[in-house]
């Protein structure tokens, strides 16, 4: 069960409990599902019931003690405890990791890409109009934006009053039509300019160095976005990619391939980055955000890289199944972290 499934599970109950009369709300749109925090235990812990608990009329404890009894038993629930005011704590069986394993390795790189073909805001099929000053960064920005919109089956058209036809060939940035804002309400791409010219650090570095940080922030422009070591978050993403299909081709030698299973000794954090990710694509669509992306691809490296050298046997062990299963996790992360580059306008080598 993914992050995304789970959730649904959660909204399912109280919809449940509601047309058992036992409560008196409106089934919310959505419920945060995410990894427990202090106290807390489990896989994925929710405040469902906190959020409930005004609209229904008791204490938030009460809520939860109700929506338990919908949540236990349900296929891929191991179990549910109630923890502080209200949270529930939700265990998942233990071939929890497999499913979310598998949506990723089956989808490829277009995992988290919206299959039907409606826009954020334009669910009529109507294009989606950028517009962007004569600024590198705000090319690049709308650039990323129209790429994320289209991931999520938005029509986009983008235009700027300016355009240096070098930004293509250094950037691989492009725009479909130059001079005055169109007709129409266009969206205004206008992020902080950046400080200095990003040309000289390549494509890949120029990219995200003015990718990575919010709009409203001032980009750095500088030779650490080019530094192979643990301190550049593009390195780090990059490096936990490449690791990923270097464990693949190391698995090869040893005669075995990825299989997605039960992972026992899963990191949950890396579990809950992976099944965020659809989340996190359609949040930057919506907001014409491609920052989340950036920074949502750096803890999904942080969660990767501790994990990877547990991947392959040691010693005189022979592959099993539970090195197929976390050879497929890894590959999962890898695919995750290849998609996201590449929404971005960003190289995923395979070697570095």
């Amino acid at each position: 069960m993914t992050p995304a499934e789970l959730s649904s599970t959660v909204l399912h109950a109280v919809r449940r409990a509601v047309d058992a009369g036992e409560l008196d709300v409106t089934v919310p749109a959505r419920a945060v599902v995410a990894p427990p925090g202090p106290g807390g235990c489990g896989d994925y812990a929710t405040n469902i019931a906190l959020q409930l608990a005004r609209p229904a009329g008791q204490p938030p404890y009460r809520v939860a003690e109700v929506l338990r009894p919908y949540l236990v038993g349900v296929d891929g629930v191991a179990d549910v405890v109630l923890t502080g005011p209200g949270f529930l704590n939700i265990s998942l069986g233990g071939a929890a990791p497999a499913a979310l394993v598998e949506e990723i390795l089956s989808a490829g790189t277009r995992y988290g890409h919206a299959d039907a073909p409606d826009a954020p805001d334009a669910p009529d099929g109507s294009v989606v109009r950028l517009h962007c000053p004569h600024d590198l960064r705000a090319v690049v920005v709308a650039d990323a934006v129209a790429r994320v919109l289209r991931c999520q089956g938005a029509l986009v058209r983008v235009t700027a009053e300016g355009f240096d036809r070098e930004w293509t060939a250094a950037l691989g940035v492009r725009v479909d039509g130059v001079g005055p804002a169109p007709a129409g309400p266009p969206v205004t791409v206008r992020p902080v300019p950046a400080p200095a010219d990003p040309l000289p650090l390549g494509r890949d570095a120029a990219r995200w160095a003015l990718l990575h940080p919010a709009a409203h922030d001032r980009p750095r422009i500088g030779d650490e976005h080019l530094a192979q070591r643990e301190g550049n978050p593009l390195f780090r993403v990059r490096y936990a990619h490449a690791r990923s299909r270097a464990l693949t081709r190391n698995a090869a030698d040893l005669g075995f391939a990825a299989a997605p299973g039960p992972v026992p000794d899963a990191p949950q954090d890396l579990l809950a980055a992976l099944g965020d990710h659809p989340r996190v694509l359609a949040a930057a669509a919506a907001h014409r955000a491609p920052d989340r992306i950036a920074r949502h691809l750096v803890a999904v490296a942080d969660a990767t890289l501790p994990f990877l050298p547990a991947v392959l046997p040691r010693g005189g062990e022979k592959p099993s199944a539970a090195h197929r299963a976390r050879l497929a996790l890894a590959e999962a992360a890898g695919t995750v972290l290849a998609g996201g580059l590449t929404l971005l306008g960003i190289d995923a080598p395979d070697h570095l």
